[in-house]
């Protein structure tokens, strides 16, 4: 141990109360940093995943008849018609659920007609504009055909399937690794057969929470006529707003047959889909701050305590030659020592909080170099904190202080 760090070292130790009470707290705010950095982390790479949507230009559509006069096929022909002859829009499909927002179909998809039907995959319906609709990509195949399109399914053929699908990537892979799935036969779970024609990536389904959000695929289906029906609507960068403005009156007026439930942006549900991620972020990032804060506001005190019980000593090490950097130095050097015992402490108290979080939450164990960020910007926070009173001590003139006895 260095000369210049043991009488620093025994002074602490002589009164040990505050200096063990302001170690406690860095250790303390060392693990909450670091950990909760790192689920905020996690929480913003999980809502800014690619979904391969262009979602910031797309807005939805929810209509619904209500009385018996209403004949959904009609409808849906005449507004598509509408929808894709507007100024501004790129392409419009209807379809039976909306992208990203926690709510639509599933079903089972195996490799082979006598396989066991296990596990859900996302499904979403749409026509020949409907991959143009989401803003999808086509990275290997073929868009439906529009003479492909089956129509809506009835209570009466519920189980009817489609001769062709479209997957993602990712179901692909999953569906046959190492494979191409072009041209292969999948089975529903009524073991109806159907053929894959392209391959979309990336893409994300209707369900962003769930543990495979990009299983998905697309059936070339008009939406079923026992239940609602949905558009999904591209437009030009910047026109979204406008246009549904407009859409929302020529429908609500155009068939008095039926309501327009809503007319919102597909990033609204996306929005709420990740409610709870954005929720838990805010949560964290002020419940961390609010810690450093006192963290710092506590190292701050305890600097200024040790000045001002310390002024005799100041004067007298003034008196004999000191600098103003060498009172600086001394203070700054306890302070370490004090951050440093608390840092120790933090870093076994971070790994058994990240350890007790991954196995308690299934979490991923916590990265290392977070916890190193977190020991710099801790030693940094202290150091800054204990700046202005270390100043302060040196300021004082040898001649008042020794009058002070």
């Amino acid at each position: 141990m260095s000369l210049s760090v043991r009488p620093i070292l025994l002074a602490l130790l002589r009164n040990r109360t505050g200096a063990v009470l302001v170690a406690a707290q860095v250790a303390i705010a060392l693990a909450v940093l670091t950990n909760a950095a790192y689920i905020i982390v996690q929480r913003i790479e999980r809502i800014h995943r690619p979904t391969g949507i262009d979602e910031q230009n797309i807005f939805v559509i929810e209509s619904a008849g209500f009385t018996g006069r209403f004949r959904q096929t009609a409808s849906v022909r005449e507004d598509l018609t509408y929808l894709r002859g507007l100024s501004g829009v790129i392409a419009a499909t209807a379809t039976n659920s909306i992208p990203l927002s926690e709510g639509g179909n599933n079903d089972t998809l195996v490799t082979r007609p006598d396989a066991p039907r296990t596990g859900y995959i996302n499904d979403m319906e749409i026509d020949e504009h409907g991959l143009d609709a989401l803003g999808a990509h086509l990275v290997a195949g073929r868009n439906f055909r529009a003479d492909e399109i089956q129509p809506a399914l009835t209570k009466a053929d519920i189980s009817r399937f489609v001769p062709t699908i479209i997957v993602s990537r990712a179901l692909g892979e999953h569906l046959f690794p190492h494979e191409s799935p072009l041209g292969r036969q999948v089975w529903d779970a009524s073991g109806h057969p159907a053929t894959i024609v392209g391959v979309v990536d990336p893409i994300m389904g209707n369900f962003p929470g769930s543990e495979h959000p990009d299983w998905v695929y697309f059936l070339p289906r008009m939406p079923q006529e026992f239940i609602v029906v949905r558009y999904l609507v591209r437009t030009q960068p910047g026109e979204r707003a406008a246009l549904m403005r407009v859409v929302e009156a020529h429908l609500a007026a155009s068939n008095p047959d039926r309501v327009i439930n809503f007319v919102r942006p597909l990033s609204y549900f996306k929005n709420l889909s990740y409610l709870d991620d954005s929720s838990m972020e805010m949560y964290l990032l002020t419940v961390t701050m609010l810690v450093v804060a006192v963290t710092s506001l506590g190292i701050f005190a305890l600097a200024t305590f040790n000045v001002s019980i310390r002024t005799k000593q100041i004067g007298t090490r003034r008196a004999l030659g000191a600098r103003r950097r060498d009172i600086v130095h001394y203070f700054l050097i306890e302070n370490g020592l004090i951050t440093g015992a608390g840092v120790v402490s933090g870093c076994a108290l971070a790994l058994a909080a990240g350890y007790w979080l991954s196995t308690h939450y299934a979490l991923p164990r916590l990265e290392l170099y977070y916890l190193v960020g977190g020991v710099l910007a801790l030693c940094g926070l202290g150091q800054l904190a204990a700046w202005q009173p270390a100043r302060r001590a040196a300021a004082v003139p040898p001649a008042v202080a020794t009058r002070t006895v």
